[in-house]
């Protein structure tokens, strides 16, 4: 058993099978997920787990070379992504839901503010 990072047994595998340049999809559990990928979710009640817990976790396990985000979330949850990503790319919330078709990977959180959401994209940590 393992003690210390992602203990969800689905998460942890699905992530161990991520290669360079694969896409993972970290939503709130309003956004529409795409037919097509991988889905591990984690909602459990509205807010939980939260959007950042989920993200943070992941970014501790993750090599990620590039993200890409809903414009509209420096409206309304700026502090959601401020500081994680110093090259954030911002797109129209349509244009994320289309892109969001090519993730191999889509974690949906209990997150039940607007525009949490942010399209991972997996580097390599040589």
């Amino acid at each position: 058993m393992k003690k210390a990072g992602i203990l969800n047994r689905h998460l942890s595998g699905a992530l161990a099978e991520l290669g360079h340049t694969d896409e993972v999809l970290v939503c709130d559990a309003g956004m529409p997920i795409p037919d097509g990928p991988r889905v591990v979710d984690l909602a459990f009640r509205a807010g939980v787990p939260s959007f950042a817990e989920v993200l943070d976790g992941l970014l501790a396990e993750l090599v990620v070379e590039g993200a890409t985000a809903a414009e509209e979330v420096r409206g309304t949850n700026r502090a959601l992504l401020e500081g994680r990503f110093p090259d954030l790319a911002l797109v129209p919330h349509e244009r994320l839901k289309e892109l969001s078709r090519g993730a191999r990977l889509v974690v949906r959180t209990g997150e039940a503010r607007p525009y949490a959401n942010v399209l991972l994209r997996c580097g390599v940590f040589f």
